[in-house]
């Protein structure tokens, strides 16, 4: 009998302890949109890129130029002259693929190096704010409407703001 009433105790205390988890939810996209620092970041990002473009554009028009260049003497070039000619442009076009590639990354690598403190500085407020306040799980609704439906769960967007500053 006593070990009858142990297992009861010991499981209407694991089914309270199951029901009382707290749930929240945070738009991070939003939260990362009002941090202040975002907006400069994303500023620096979109003149960096431009910078990058530049450069792309100006070896695509130089191609082009040397296409046009190419064209214009075809017929008075010997055979030989208009293949290397051709491998030449192959290479440039070649050059141009590959800044594209290391373009895209350079860009990603810049996106992390101007956002990443603040996307560590926003996860650490939430962690802080989630363990402050007791919530087990925090569902980002920025991600495709990840949270479809959310009973008893708690916005938790002012209290983040708050432990930023905001």
């Amino acid at each position: 009998m006593p070990r009858l009433i142990l297992f009861l105790l010991i499981s209407l205390t694991s089914l309270t302890s199951l029901t009382a988890q707290k749930y929240g939810h945070l738009n991070f996209a939003n939260l990362l949109s009002q941090m202040p620092g975002t907006k400069a970041a994303e500023a620096e990002l979109k003149t960096y890129n431009q910078q990058l473009v530049a450069v792309g554009e100006k070896m695509v028009e130089d191609y082009r130029g040397r296409v046009r260049e190419l064209e214009a003497q075809v017929d008075d070039l010997p055979p030989i002259e208009v293949n290397k000619f051709r491998a030449e442009l192959d290479g440039e076009r070649e050059k141009i693929g590959l800044y594209e590639q290391q373009m895209a990354s350079d860009l990603e690598k810049k996106r992390q190096e101007l956002l990443g403190p603040l996307i560590q500085q926003a996860r650490d407020a939430i962690d802080a704010v989630a363990q402050e306040n007791g919530y087990q799980l925090v569902f980002d609704t920025s991600l495709f409407n990840t949270v479809l439906f959310a009973q008893d769960s708690d916005d938790l967007m002012e209290l983040v703001k708050a432990k930023l500053g905001m």
